[in-house]
């Protein structure tokens, strides 16, 4: 679909984030993750559509590691080798300088093969009307400093409506994706005429906003909520409206990106059932509603097993729910399409250090995600005799993988502290891991190990979705009971769970938990029960794979959020 031809009322989905393809690096983790796959349903389902993000020239950043250490390279990527450019540009005031935008569109295609497909716009600074320092604004995800940051939001928020309207699209509702792109409301406040206003006139502005806005909220981590001191901002706003209905909506002492959608957003959810009550009690007075994250079923199967559904299952890929199906496939056809996705991810990662000692015979567990300190990437490692004894018995292997975000210090040392003991524990326990965590690297780990780990400090887990990714492919989880395993969590059917939920939420106590359920459920079910583990195999496709996707998900957004 063109956006520059299509006159029906379109969905505008900003996300300062949205993972297309491999190669282009505009994403960071599961937020931009989860927002690619948003489009794909889209796509899929005919959702009328639009994505607006930043061109993120350099990308987020490659990750290599240096003697166990992370070392951050850019990624940069040339739009017009991937997207076609638009035809139009538009100006924002950014401070005391007008920027000027011009746009990239990227075709997500429909699995249906049908014509329309969902855009998704891409905005750019790196023209030759703007000065050196503006041309590089949508160059660095999450990139330099505050000010950088805010800048870039400007532009995302007030630049994407307008690039919307240059091109002629009605938009029926703005979907935030998070607080990045909450600063779009103020600029629907001042096509409203209401930049300056007060009284009834605003008022009656505000909530002609709110009837157009939708807004999710994925973390309840303090670090996840921007915020801006006001002076900054209005410096950096440059009049878009008064300061004082600025400081009305984005709350007392600081622009909190997170108040000021919660203001401008008549409809409001979080990423989890767990999640949204977190919301409400972090933000109370506000009614927060609760959409479980889901993925993209196609993209998150690995091709053994969509070569399996294709046969037993012929519509999965357009009717996931069909998933449940899953417990009539043979299980030694399972077993064969496991073993096929395992030696997959074995041989690309054999190569790297550990890595030619993995056995395809010896049970893995596979953790990636964020490295950073409520993600606990050392929970499994807090004793490290534990680990062997568990092993002598049982024999498994690890691989982890996960990027920390070039200012998180403690999410760089427990990079360094996971090659440690990895190396500590070569002798016992293969450890491997893999550098540069992206969208292949995911799409061939949540398919290949046996087992996946997350060990949250609940109630900082918003969702997640690598343990639904898993599910996909016959992998179960060993997960603390928090976001969505909490709703897709059935012991010993699905997985198994780490500590109680509502109970202790000590680490100490947590990781005795994992160590238990490790040695005396889940490697002796693997080893000993094999039908048993088949079984359960079959189950995590079929009662949260069916269930825990983004056809679900955006099926939902459309009936409660769009047009509900």
């Amino acid at each position: 679909m063109s956006p520059t031809r299509t006159t029906l009322p379109v969905i505008a989905y900003f996300s300062m984030e949205i993972a297309l393809e491999e190669g282009i690096p505009t994403y960071s983790g599961g937020l931009g993750v989860l927002a690619g796959d948003m489009m794909r349903s889209a796509a899929d389902l005919g959702v009328p559509m639009v994505g607006v993000t930043l061109a993120s020239r350099a990308g987020y950043f490659r990750q290599e590691i240096q003697d166990g250490a992370q070392v951050e390279r850019p990624e940069h990527w040339d739009p017009a080798l991937r997207c076609r450019r638009l035809p139009y540009k538009v100006v924002v005031r950014v401070g005391n300088r007008d920027v000027w935008l011009g746009a990239w569109q990227y075709d997500v295609p429909s699995a249906r093969r049908a014509p329309m497909g969902v855009p998704v716009i891409l905005l750019d600074t790196d023209l030759p009307e703007n000065n050196e320092e503006d041309r590089t604004l949508t160059h660095w995800l999450y990139g330099g400093d505050t000010t950088y940051r805010l800048r870039q939001e400007i532009v995302l928020g007030v630049g994407g409506v307008r690039m919307l309207r240059t091109l002629g699209l009605k938009v029926q509702k703005y979907h935030l994706n998070e607080g990045h792109s909450a600063l779009l409301t103020l600029e629907l406040l001042r096509e409203l005429g209401a930049a300056e206003a007060s009284g009834p006139l605003l008022d009656e502005a505000i909530q002609e906003v709110r009837r157009h806005c939708v807004f999710t909220t994925h973390t309840p981590v303090e670090a996840g909520h921007d915020r801006y001191a006001y002076p900054l901002a209005e410096q950096w706003l440059g009049g878009l409206v008064d300061p004082r209905i600025l400081r009305a909506l984005g709350g007392p002492e600081r622009l909190n990106m997170t108040r000021l959608a919660l203001a401008t957003c008549g409809w409001v959810n979080g990423v989890a059932g767990r999640h949204a009550e977190t919301s409400r009690a972090l933000f109370p007075g506000y009614e927060v509603h609760a959409i479980t994250n889901g993925v993209h079923a196609q993209r998150w199967t690995s091709d053994p097993f969509q070569g399996l559904y294709d046969r037993y299952i012929p519509q999965w890929v357009h009717e996931p729910e069909l998933l449940v199906r899953a417990l009539r496939i043979p299980q030694e056809e399972i077993a064969a399409a496991h073993h096929q996705a395992k030696q997959a991810l074995l041989e690309s990662v054999a190569g790297l250090e550990g890595g030619s000692r993995l056995d395809p015979a010896r049970f893995t567990i596979g953790f990636a995600r964020r490295m950073t300190d409520y993600k606990r990437p050392g929970l499994l490692f807090s004793d490290l005799e534990r680990m062997r004894s568990i092993a002598r018995r049982f024999p498994f292997q690890v691989i982890v993988a996960g990027k920390a975000h070039p200012h998180d210090q403690p999410g760089h040392r427990h990079i360094e502290q996971l090659h440690l003991w990895a190396r500590e524990l070569a002798a016992t326990i293969p450890v491997v891991f893999v550098p540069d965590y992206r969208l292949e690297v995911a799409r061939r780990m949540v398919a290949g190990v046996d087992l996946w780990l997350n060990t949250p400090q609940p109630p900082l887990e918003a969702s997640g979705t690598s343990g639904m990714k898993a599910a996909l492919n016959g992998v179960p989880s060993l997960s603390v009971l928090d976001g969505w395993w909490i709703e897709g969590w059935e012991e010993g059917i699905t997985g198994w769970a780490i500590g109680i939920d509502g109970g202790d939420q000590e680490a100490h106590r947590h990781a005795a938990s994992l160590y238990e359920k490790l040695e005396h459920t889940v490697l002796p079910t693997f080893y000993e029960q094999g039908p048993v583990w088949s079984m359960i195999m079959k189950s995590a496709i079929a009662r949260n794979g069916s269930y825990f996707n983004s056809h679900r998900m955006i099926r939902r957004y459309a009936s409660e959020a769009y047009w509900g």
